[in-house]
């Protein structure tokens, strides 16, 4: 059926009217009469093949497929060699090298097309699910101009459906069960097309005249996980978690949530992200936070799938709700870069350990005052950090939840620092 249904001409391509309606970037190259290499990025099933053969199509050009999953450098020898041939045959044809999952390709396999497609030989087009800003070569990159493709609207989905029914290469449909159809789909018309052509060949044999939708939930099943685990838009989807956490709306941390775990996420994974994100946002704001991670990630353990998951559930709306501070992330990150740059400075003779005679005679610890028997339980006054280095004041405490309870602290300890006469202080941003 997909092939049925391929579009012949540009005008019947059904959807990416972003960069092939009338004024835009690829429509402008296919009429220019001029190919030139580009590279589709795009989820599956929104036309990256269909569009590469439309431009071969186009400008009467020899197209030569190579699958980066199957194929390796003898394919690119191969393709460099037919080629030449069609360069240098009578008839003087160009030649288009389609490169479909061109992100797996390594590097040496990537470089192999650089010479050839600077000379002009051939027309590279490489299509990728993944950012191409990753897994492309820079030097490949550089020569290839990117075109964003976008999942197909419902309008698009449903518009494929009704050519199907027009070719009349499946029976009428309810139409409840086509919008149950084109959610399935989730933007791929590959996967809506390898669909139809199933319910098609069963209706056949259970001689339907309609598709219902009860019977579509029969047939279908359980539903089709919306995403790769291992993909871009894993990783995007995990970021709008963090990102909801963060900005304290537990409504959206939840719908992310599930859509990840819907979606096959594992959940040992989700619950070391939720371990992370108290870490990172909540801190020392609440430090309960990261102890009722922890006990998410053991509960999900004793429990599995799906009883675990309300653990999950549980910690991700706590995180939300909780006060956020990211000022403990942002006190080591500075201590890292400082230690980076800084020289290696010697421990302080008084902060020393001295397990041995010797030790003590070099005068290692001497001077040492124990916080426990000063008052307080602050040694007022002393300095921890190496001679010469000036107070670095990595931590800053914010105002909000356990924090302004630790940056009231730090301020009287300061000020008895200061009585004490030392020359450091505890400079905070609060």
């Amino acid at each position: 059926m997909a092939e049925r249904l391929r579009p012949r001409t540009l005008g019947e391509v059904i959807g990416q009217q972003h960069v092939l309606g009338p004024g835009m970037p690829l429509r402008l190259a296919f009429e220019s009469g001029r190919p030139h290499s580009c590279i589709l990025w795009g989820p599956p099933g929104v036309g990256k093949t269909t569009i590469a053969r439309l431009m071969a199509d186009a400008f009467d050009a020899q197209f030569i497929s190579i699958s980066a999953v199957l194929g390796g450098v003898k394919d690119i020898r191969e393709a460099v060699e037919r080629a030449e041939a069609a360069r240098d045959g009578l008839m003087q044809q160009r030649t288009i090298v389609f490169v479909d999952e061109v992100h797996r390709f390594n590097k040496s396999q990537q470089d192999a097309f650089l010479p050839h497609v600077e000379s002009g030989l051939f027309t590279f087009i490489g299509a990728t699910t993944e950012n191409p800003s990753f897994e492309v070569n820079s030097a490949l990159l550089s020569r290839a101009a990117v075109y964003v493709l976008q999942p197909l609207s419902e309008q698009d989905l449903k518009q494929i459906v009704a050519l199907a029914q027009a070719e009349k290469a499946l029976p009428a449909i309810e139409d409840v069960a086509i919008d149950r159809l084109v959610a399935y789909a989730d933007g791929d018309a590959r996967r809506l097309l390898n669909t139809l052509e199933t319910l098609a060949m069963a209706a056949t044999q259970e001689k339907l005249d309609e598709i219902t939708d009860a019977w579509l939930l029969k047939v279908l099943g359980e539903r089709m996980r919306r995403y790769d685990k291992g993909g871009e838009q894993f990783y995007d989807t995990i970021s709008a978690l963090h990102k909801s956490v963060r900005g304290s709306d537990p409504d959206a941390a939840l719908y992310w949530l599930v859509r990840m775990l819907d979606g096959g996420a594992d959940p040992r994974y989700m619950a070391r992200r939720l371990v992370r994100m108290a870490s990172e946002d909540i801190g020392l704001a609440d430090p309960r936070a990261l102890r009722l991670a922890l006990d998410a990630t053991e509960v999900y353990e004793r429990l599995g799938t799906p009883e675990g998951e309300l653990a999950l559930a549980e910690c991700v709306v706590y995180l939300a709700v909780a006060p956020k501070s990211n000022a403990v992330y942002k006190a080591y990150n500075a201590a890292r870069a400082w230690v980076k740059q800084d020289g290696t400075r010697p421990v302080p003779m008084h902060l020393r350990n001295a397990p041995t005679k010797l030790m003590k005679q070099l005068d290692y610890g001497k001077g040492y005052r124990y916080a426990h028997d000063e008052e307080g339980g602050f040694a007022a006054g002393e300095s921890y950090l190496p001679e010469g280095m000036p107070d670095p004041a990595f931590y800053q405490p914010v105002e909000r939840g356990l924090e302004i309870k630790i940056a009231q602290k730090m301020r009287g300890l300061r000020e008895r620092n200061a009585s004490a006469g030392q020359g450091g202080d505890f400079d905070e941003e609060s």
